[in-house]
């Protein structure tokens, strides 16, 4: 029955310690969803918001980047606001599983405005039970209106 017990014990460290340290390939994340039109997308593993926006695209990024990074457990992992495209990685607290999160700028598909489009995704499992939905809609109240006052 100890042994048992300790196989277990060790299948669940491995497990954990192979989600806490395999290694990423950025390229892999680091990617633009499709051109998109204003609101939400929503499945089981993934999430994307995408705002219209007037305020200077570089000044959004730059305030959407302070939030993000002020987000515990997350670093970002590929691109900067001055290349217009920024992707982020933020695990969970208790296991470490990480979600991929980008942000980009795109031009709107039925209007003149441009769109911040954030897209938060996750690695392992099957769902992400909501997880990046709400990081990213807390993220975007942070952030504040994405228009300029006329």
């Amino acid at each position: 029955m100890k042994f048992l017990l300790v196989v277990m014990l060790a299948l669940v460290l491995g497990a954990l310690a192979s989600v806490r340290l395999a290694p990423y390939d950025a390229a892999r994340w680091h990617v633009a969803p499709d051109p998109m039109q204003p609101g939400d997308t929503e499945s089981a593993v993934r999430f994307i918001a995408a705002r219209e926006m007037t305020a200077a695209q570089q000044d959004v990024l730059r305030a959407l980047d302070r939030v993000i990074m002020a987000t515990a457990r997350t670093k970002r992992l590929s691109g900067s606001v001055a290349q217009d495209m920024i992707t982020y990685q933020t695990r969970s607290r208790l296991f470490g599983f990480p979600d991929y999160t980008t942000v980009t700028i795109q031009a709107a598909q039925d209007t003149t405005n441009l769109l911040l489009v954030i897209h938060g995704r996750l690695r392992f499992g099957g769902s992400d039970m909501g997880v990046n939905r709400t990081r990213i809609i807390g993220w975007l109240t942070a952030l504040g209106p994405l228009t300029v006052a006329p």
